[in-house]
């Protein structure tokens, strides 16, 4: 069912579902539209972060029409009913709701963290790799952390679950003194020298990885080199 998986990685702001023009009751947030020519309504009721009912009423019967959720009903008007439906589904998981990738009780405290620290969203910049996100600086434009999914084994633990993990910039120095590949792992898919890995299953505390986070931050300056007293070029 479409409202199934396209809310599934979800979770609804409530400001922007008032804005668009949902009505808030209770616990629920419920929206009205008229579609097919105002043969019908639309209601769209969404719950619990991110759960989506939907009901078409026939305005003319008053009965619930749901053939546009049965994939083998054909024709130019149920296949209407469909797009519509769809579209304005569609609009509103764009419109409505963040993202809501990564579960993980540790990757949910970092994202607050450097929301509130910061003021940095992720970034998702890949659409082949939707579980695959980045903070950077605003003044130097540079990352200093990425958040993605990986198999266990991919970190060389044993096992093909699936896992979130952080990758932070790191001193080179500092690298070398840390790594045991239990709890601190080379920067997956970075430079092994500058970045490290941090496995997010609270094998480390999360007020060590806050301070991390900040040291990465601060690493991801726009550098400055000295050509002389008078000039100075910048990366």
């Amino acid at each position: 069912m479409l409202t199934k998986t396209l809310f599934k990685d979800r979770i609804m702001n409530e400001e922007r579902l008032l804005d668009y023009g949902f009505e808030q009751s209770g616990d629920e947030f419920v929206y009205h539209i008229a579609i097919a020519k105002g043969q019908m309504q639309l209601t769209i009721t969404v719950k619990n972060q991110n759960e989506v009912d939907t009901e078409i009423i026939d305005n003319e019967t008053g009965e619930s029409y749901v053939l546009h959720l049965v994939d083998s009903a054909t024709g130019d008007f149920v296949g209407s009913i469909r797009e519509e439906y769809e579209n304005i589904l569609r609009q509103i998981e764009y419109l409505c709701f963040d993202k809501d990738i990564f579960k993980s009780d540790q990757a949910r405290k970092i994202i607050q963290y450097i929301s509130k620290t910061y003021n940095d969203d992720l970034e998702y910049l890949w659409d082949s790799f939707p579980k695959y996100a980045v903070w950077r600086r605003k003044d130097s434009r540079k990352w200093y952390g990425i958040l993605l999914t990986v198999p266990m084994d991919k970190l060389g633990m044993e096992g093909t679950d699936i896992i979130e993990i952080l990758d932070l910039r790191i001193n080179p120095a500092e690298l070398e003194e840390i790594l045991d590949q239990r709890k601190y792992f080379f920067g997956y898919h970075m430079n092994k020298k500058n970045w490290l890995t941090i496995c997010l299953n609270e094998s480390v505390p999360i007020d060590e990885i806050y301070s991390r986070i900040d040291n990465s931050y601060n690493l991801a300056v726009k550098k400055t080199y000295h050509k002389n007293k008078s000039e100075q070029v910048k990366e």
